[in-house]
């Protein structure tokens, strides 16, 4: 065999494998977001939740990216591990929908989808067009792929040594070894599959040896999710375990039933193909997915308690600063990296809150320990300050579906007005002990006029972080209304203030400081409002993006 040959196969599968990814990719940003959605709320139920597997796992064309992204999800705390386990089943249906577009061999008109693909990428402005086009550019190039390997394997047919080799897989243990380590190579079970389909057509591969290969193929399509799940928590590592546990048990049967009726079955699979080997080796991988799933089904309860015994106890925190979502142990995945990302940020703004509170409390009523609580807390406010924001770093490096783009820019600021609420904090905590140290004292009317002042910041944190965190917009007008009434507080109170001073009513220590830590306040209201609307930036650029 040339050497050109082996290059001619080696681009092929490069271009084959390439437009899967960029099909995948295309899709999980243009509608990665909606999707998501869908997926958390329709997998209650462990049947809805196999029925929404297959349609997701059908739409992106991968099976590796589905049980990834429910590995993530039951990471993140947004999925059981039994509803994993249905999603999990239907995304092992959903994968042979790949084989059966490539057994349709549209080859012949891959150029013209290519070409619209570049136009939609290259000359439309809207990204959701834009990622529309990739994924269409990624179908063309997919096919172009199998179209020069199947050239390619023409010339395979010159080179005794490779004939002899694929001759010699007539062993079923030998042909489920090769299709495991070829899919663990190429990270695509569909893509073994499409291997498997061309060459048949080629007649390089005996169709009896298709569905041992086949079988290795299911169970090489588990080294994604297992991998992924290393880093992840106990659950992360039993939702991998379920997807790898269900293969290899389904295999395992499946195998059984080939090696007594082997001839039976391939015969069946080419009559009901109208005998199209291609057609055939896509429905014989779609038919023996069907029937795992059928009969593991309803012992998917007692594989989940299996993954428990292999992987036993729970996780604990190493540290006394623990972040919740995105700590060590926490998977970051494209999918679920901003979702996280925003639930951690919500907890670091609830954290400021109570220091913000405890710090006003110690102000108004100097107390030592909660001066020192407030410290503390402070301390923990800077590390998550620091974990979260190069947890974004490294999210943005990520291909993100578009309505996330478009939102991660905004959580840096957000980031940032919830650690200058916990500067005011401090700062107010630093007040408190130069009261101790230097005998300050605040009449009871300002101790009262910081408090009512401080009840609305809380209240206006308190709407925002939900406003942020839940993308919700019920508290909007008590958010501007409260920020309002705030700016109209503080400026009544530094008049006031000023009043207390001319009568000689307060000291000017005590009047500075009330002056700044109302002012504090009022800055604090401010950043609030900022963490609240945060949320509408991106809004407003998707309505730029259809204007253009």
């Amino acid at each position: 065999m040339r050497i050109t040959t082996i290059f001619m196969l080696l681009g092929g599968l490069g271009f084959f494998l390439y437009g899967m990814k960029l099909m995948s990719e295309g899709l999980e940003k243009a509608a990665g977001a909606k999707m998501r959605s869908i997926l958390e709320f329709f997998t209650k139920n462990r049947f809805i939740g196999m029925i929404v597997g297959i349609i997701f796992t059908a739409v992106i064309q991968s099976s590796n990216a589905t049980t990834v992204m429910v590995v993530s999800f039951v990471n993140s705390g947004l999925m059981s591990l039994m509803q994993a386990s249905g999603v999990i089943l239907g995304a092992n249906i959903g994968t042979t929908i790949t084989g059966q577009l490539i057994a349709f061999n549209l080859s012949d008109i891959a150029p013209l989808v290519v070409i619209i693909g570049v136009v939609m990428v290259m000359f439309c402005k809207k990204q959701s067009i834009k990622k529309i086009g990739e994924v269409i550019l990624g179908f063309g190039i997919l096919f172009m792929g199998l179209s020069i390997m199947g050239d390619s394997m023409e010339a395979v047919k010159e080179s005794p040594k490779i004939l002899n080799f694929l001759a010699s897989l007539t062993n079923p243990f030998a042909a489920i070894l090769t299709g495991l380590v070829i899919t663990a190579v190429l990270q695509s079970s569909s893509a073994t599959v499409g291997i498997i389909l061309l060459m048949v057509s080629q007649g390089l591969l005996e169709f009896a040896i298709c569905p041992f290969m086949i079988l290795g193929c299911n169970i090489g399509s588990c080294v994604s999710a297992l991998v992924a799940s290393l880093s992840g928590n106990k659950d992360a590592k039993r939702a991998a375990l379920i997807h790898f546990l269900f293969n290899v048990i389904g295999s395992l049967i499946m195998f059984i039933v080939l090696m007594i009726a082997i001839r039976p079955f391939t015969d069946m699979m080419l009559q009901i193909s109208g005998g199209s080997l291609a057609r055939a080796v896509a429905n014989v991988h779609t038919l023996m997915k069907v029937v795992e799933v059928a009969m593991l089904f309803p012992f998917m309860g007692w594989i989940v308690k299996a993954t428990y015994k292999i992987v036993p106890g729970t996780d604990e925190a190493e540290d006394e600063y623990e972040l919740l979502f995105i700590g060590k142990g926490k998977i970051l995945s494209a999918t679920t990296a901003v979702l996280d990302g925003i639930r951690e940020i919500v907890h670091m703004g609830h954290v400021a809150m109570k220091n913000l509170e405890v710090a006003m409390e110690a102000l108004c009523d100097p107390d030592e320990e909660k001066i020192k609580e407030v410290y503390k807390r402070e301390e923990y406010i800077d590390f998550m300050n620091r974990k979260i924001t190069n947890y974004l770093v490294q999210a943005n490096e990520l291909v993100l579906p578009i309505a996330d783009e478009k939102l991660i820019g905004g959580l840096f600021h957000v980031v940032n007005d919830i650690e200058r609420i916990g500067d005011h904090a401090e700062n107010f905590a630093d007040s408190a002990k130069d009261r101790i140290e230097r005998g300050i004292e605040f009449s009871d009317k300002a101790k009262r006029q910081l408090r009512e002042l401080n009840e609305k910041t809380l209240m206006i944190l308190k709407y925002s972080l939900e406003m942020f965190g839940n993308r919700n917009y019920e508290h909007m007008q008590e958010i501007l209304q409260l920020e309002d009434e705030i700016d109209e507080m503080e400026r009544k109170l530094q008049n006031t203030h000023v009043k207390r001073l001319t009568k000689n009513k307060c000291t000017p220590e005590a009047g500075m400081m009330f002056s700044d830590t109302a002012s504090g306040l009022e800055r604090v209201g401010d950043h609030a409002t900022n963490i609240a609307f945060a949320i509408l930036e991106p809004m407003g650029e998707e309505e730029d993006d259809e204007e253009d």
